[in-house]
């Protein structure tokens, strides 16, 4: 039997964050190539500090003379990114930013083990492990922790846009320790939340006043009580932020990204890459299946566990624990999954329509846990595998 009675912790960053200006730039890259070319192959690196953005990394075309056509767009993607989060500070501004363009074509050796030849299928992209989660907690199935860290910070990114309060600025983060009894989410125990502010003279006080409505109207009711603990920014002012106050890179919140610490991960990044990168492609499937199997009542929660190889089509392990809630064997649930989806990174990228434009609004506030959205973005958050896997069970 799992534990009852605990607390748990989750943080989320906000999309003016250094590293989550990098995850946008990133994926902004990847999916302008997407509009061009659905199979281009790309993984693309970002690095952000004062006035400066660098880009980098592996971009195959059918035709790859057009990579060095793309070099002025690439800026233009770089600045609209910036500008659209909201930077117009004097040393990180979207106007005057250098960008620095370095991208290159992608390795001959790395595409030979991921094409698809004569009798060889489409194999993965890397080696590696991925893990999806879902639990019953939360109306998205997601843990109570990150989804809510996630709404904090996207309550106060509309707010701050709209104009509604001006004063906040782009670079953000929250965290919550959320109590739990019985298993179920019942309260807030802290809150912290540090957010960049334009106006030097107002201190953490008139921060909390601003910040608190759009808070409390996030959380569920009865989650914050007099006993909940505030940390609204506890170092004082926060007004140097993004780039200039610290440094950016892609793919260092892994765990933001995800399920805030609640379910393993196996270690990939996800901005930049395109749907053959199975770190990101297998991850989402597995988020998927791990959503669905919950959502079919064959578990309170679930964790669905993929592995590949490079080159190989097919997945070398499929795993699922429902630690202790399960109505179906695990046994039962992997044979089911691999019945029900085709785990082969074409296959994951044809169930789920992964080749499209749709990677850019993903970088901030999760890739879980939200809606499916008509043009195909977050496809992995259906519920549309439900009848198939219990007929399979």
């Amino acid at each position: 039997m799992s534990r009852q009675n605990y607390t748990l912790t989750s943080e989320s960053v906000s999309e003016g964050h250094p590293d989550k200006v990098c995850d946008r730039i990133s994926d902004a890259i990847l999916d302008a190539f997407l509009t061009e070319e659905p199979e281009a192959r790309v993984a693309a690196e970002t690095f952000a500090t004062t006035n400066r953005v660098i880009i980098g990394g592996e971009v195959g075309l059918s035709d790859q003379g057009k990579l060095t056509e793309w070099k002025d767009r690439m800026s233009t993607v770089v600045r609209d990114c910036v500008r659209d989060i909201g930077y117009e500070q004097d040393k990180f501004h979207w106007r005057t930013l250098e960008v620095t363009n370095l991208l290159h074509e992608q390795s001959a050796h790395i595409a030979q083990g991921v094409d698809a030849t004569g009798n060889k299928d489409e194999g993965a992209g890397d080696q590696g492990i991925m893990f999806g989660y879902a639990t019953r907690e939360t109306e998205a199935l997601m843990p109570a922790p990150i989804q809510f860290s996630h709404a904090i910070l996207r309550r106060l990114a509309e707010v701050r846009k709209d104009g509604t309060e001006p004063q906040l600025g782009p670079d953000a983060k929250s965290q919550l320790s959320v109590v739990y009894e019985g298993g179920k989410p019942v309260r807030i125990s802290s809150l912290v939340l540090s957010t960049q502010h334009l106006d030097e003279a107002l201190t953490s006080h008139d921060i909390r006043a601003m910040v608190e409505p759009y808070i409390r109207e996030t959380l569920p009711d009865g989650w914050l009580t007099d006993e909940t603990v505030w940390h609204v920014n506890p170092t004082g002012k926060f007004v140097i932020g993004g780039p200039d106050g610290d440094a950016g890179l892609t793919g260092r919140k892994i765990i933001v990204d995800t399920y805030g610490g609640a379910a393993p991960h196996g270690g990939g990044a996800f901005s930049g890459k395109d749907p053959t990168k199975v770190d990101r492609s297998a991850a989402y499937a597995a988020r998927y299946l791990a959503k669905n199997i919950v959502a079919a009542g064959m578990a309170d929660k679930c964790t669905i566990q993929l592995s590949y190889a490079i080159g190989v089509s097919k997945p070398l392990s499929v795993y699922a624990d429902t630690h202790g809630t399960g109505e179906v064997d695990p046994v039962a649930i992997e044979k089911a999954v691999r019945e029900c989806m085709d785990l082969s990174p074409r296959g994951i990228r044809q169930h789920l329509s992964l080749n499209r434009a749709i990677y850019q609004r993903t970088a901030a506030y999760g890739h879980f846990g939200r809606a499916p959205e008509a043009d195909g973005g977050f496809s992995w958050e259906r519920t549309d595998l439900v009848d198939k896997l219990l007929a399979s069970v």
